[in-house]
């Protein structure tokens, strides 16, 4: 039986309506990979996942409203300093704590876009990494500080640092549920004759935090980071991220 223009039109728009009926369907049943898709803290990681913490780095709102979906405080604080060191965006770190991981010293200020990106490494990357090689969780993660008004290297010329808009920190050590403390400084390179756990470890995290960072600079990097893994959301056109 032949077949009028008309009716393969019409078939054709039948069968392309089914796929895109279909394709919504599996995206709403997998919604990390659907880029319209809120993100939450407990969705796996998916295709979207990197577009949309990158879009928290842009928008505070999207950011707030990612926190208080995943249960997290979300309240910001008035902002604080002047000129190139204003930081307009501030608030208490607190998705560590909602991961039940205590940060020290205690109560840092930096922004939404910095908590966002903390709990979502410390979900998908920093635990899954520790349960894995030690069979135990982080539990207290010590760090150098968040804001800083400096530029980078702390010269008098160039670039200003994320740190001088409280859009970053710097992580030192990790501290399991046993005590077992990990450092960068001390523990980023495996030693002869000991065993490389406590370095798989930390270079594991370092790579997990490249997905939730824009930028991330370890000890590979240069000597400047030799005992942090500097962890920063500065906003780049296009989304893409340093990790090093």
């Amino acid at each position: 039986m032949a077949f009028s223009a008309f009716d393969r039109i019409a078939l054709a728009t039948l069968l392309m309506g089914g796929v895109l009926l279909a394709g919504r369907g599996w995206l709403a049943d997998h919604p990390q990979h659907d880029p319209w898709a809120p993100l939450t803290l407990d969705q796996p990681e998916g295709w979207a996942t990197s577009r949309k913490i990158a879009a928290l780095r842009d928008d505070r709102g999207l950011c707030r409203n990612f926190l208080k979906r995943s249960g997290i405080d979300f309240e910001a604080l008035a902002p604080q300093g002047q000129g190139t060191c204003r930081r307009d965006d501030r608030k208490v770190l607190s998705a560590p704590a909602f991961l039940d991981v205590s940060l020290v010293p205690a109560q840092p200020q930096a922004t939404c876009a910095v908590d966002g990106g903390l709990a979502w490494w410390l979900r998908h990357g920093v635990q899954p990494a520790a349960k894995a090689i030690f069979g135990q969780q982080v539990v207290r993660i010590e760090h150098l500080g968040t804001n800083h008004c400096r530029r980078i290297g702390n010269g008098s010329t160039g670039r200003w640092s994320e740190h001088s808009r409280g859009n970053a920190i710097d992580i030192a050590a990790f501290v399991l549920a046993d005590g077992q403390r990990i450092s960068v400084l001390r523990d980023w390179k495996t030693v002869p004759g000991q065993s490389s756990d406590d370095a798989a470890f930390l270079h594991m995290a370092r790579d997990a935090a490249c997905r939730s960072f824009s930028t991330v600079l370890s000890p590979d990097y240069n000597a400047a980071h030799a005992n942090h893994l500097h962890l920063d959301q500065a906003r780049r056109t296009g989304g893409w991220s340093a990790c090093r």
